[in-house]
């Protein structure tokens, strides 16, 4: 009996410009183009964050994701969507004051976070459980919101993707599993390699 192994494919990230690669992929139509080229190529899910086309900054605008899932539902490739919803956790440490956010910081609340999850419901999507440093600005995820965020993720009838940096969120999954905000089976993402993390 042959073993099956699924493939998913991260079209774009959060950090990766095209200062580091002129192909990574911007607009909405670039980052759909990509998805159903990796699916063409293997791949079973396609992991999506968006960017504003114009400056290629990381987006949580609704219309961006409306576009991208709008452009591969529309191809029928039939590839599985697995949309972040990390952005919005991010703090950046002011030099000026460190009681003040610094420049780079997104946060937004639980809500607005998986605003993309609840009106496209795509079939996965990522749910942080870190709070850590990650780089220099650090990402927080308060328990307190990824139980709102979780709900919404489970009304909308999505299937969270736990990403798990550290041993820390372990105990946390453990914990929201007991308390049954996350449900059985669960789905699990190791991340490793994140400088400071």
């Amino acid at each position: 009996m042959s073993q099956k192994t699924i493939l998913t494919c991260a079209i774009v990230g959060s950090f990766t410009t095209r200062d580091h690669n002129p192909n990574v992929p911007i607009t909405p139509e670039e980052i759909a183009d990509s998805a159903i080229e990796a699916h063409k190529a293997g791949a079973a899910i396609v992991h999506i964050h968006v960017r504003y086309p114009e400056t290629g900054a990381n987006s949580m605008e609704l219309h961006h994701y409306e576009e991208v899932v709008g452009r591969i539902r529309d191809s029928r490739c039939g590839v599985i969507l697995n949309l972040t919803t990390g952005p919005g956790g991010r703090l950046d440490i002011s030099e000026d004051d460190p009681l003040k956010p610094g420049p780079g910081t997104n946060m937004q609340t639980p809500e607005k976070r998986v605003e993309h999850i609840v009106a496209l419901q795509p079939e996965i999507c990522s749910l942080d459980l870190n709070t850590m440093w990650f780089g220099n600005s650090a990402v927080i995820n308060a328990p307190v919101n990824v139980r709102k965020m979780a709900a919404a993720i489970y009304d909308a009838g999505v299937k969270p993707e736990l990403e798990i940096f550290d041993t820390g969120d372990t105990a946390l999954a453990k914990d929201l599993l007991k308390e049954a905000v996350l449900q059985q089976p669960c789905l699990f993402q190791l991340v490793t390699g994140v400088n400071y993390g």
